[in-house]
């Protein structure tokens, strides 16, 4: 085999390598979707088991609210369901609650319009810790000032 041939060679064997660690090792944290699969990985979405709690109920009642935020705070204990809340809260915000059913998008909202509105000084320490940069709360805004200028 002349020297061109082995590196040739060489190259190939590395490329393939390299190809079979992509398909064997995780990137980024992300498992690659099964070879034999042709259709698009669709993310999982949270746990729906604590979908029908009451938000009207826990947002009336300071007690309860007090609550959950002094667990999203880890300055309290938490409930089951507020302890679930705390483990996705991070990833929902960073993914714009792109894994929430459709029922907990539309709580997060309600929950967010009425901390925003109401509890001013809760949402700032909550936001703090989960969105530093204020991402979902500017976005709350935008979409609340469209609406007051389309209902003008």
């Amino acid at each position: 085999m002349g020297h061109s041939s082995f590196r040739l060679a060489m190259w190939n064997t590395s490329l393939m390598v390299a190809l079979i660690c992509a398909a064997c090792y995780q990137v980024d944290g992300l498992p690659h979707p099964p070879a034999t699969s042709s259709a698009p990985m669709v993310e999982k979405a949270y746990d729906d088991k604590f979908d029908n709690v009451d938000l009207d109920e826990i947002l009336n009642q300071e007690r309860l609210l007090i609550n959950y935020i002094k667990c999203l705070e880890g300055a309290g204990p938490c409930t089951p369901d507020a302890k679930m809340l705390k483990e996705i809260l991070p990833d929902a915000i960073q993914t714009d609650c792109t894994k929430c059913t459709e029922k907990q998008r539309y709580g997060a909202e309600k929950v967010t319009r009425h901390l925003i509105d109401n509890r001013p000084s809760d949402w700032e320490r909550l936001e703090k810790i989960y969105d530093p940069e204020g991402v979902y709360r500017m976005k709350y805004e935008e979409l609340k000032a469209k609406l007051l200028n389309e209902q003008r």
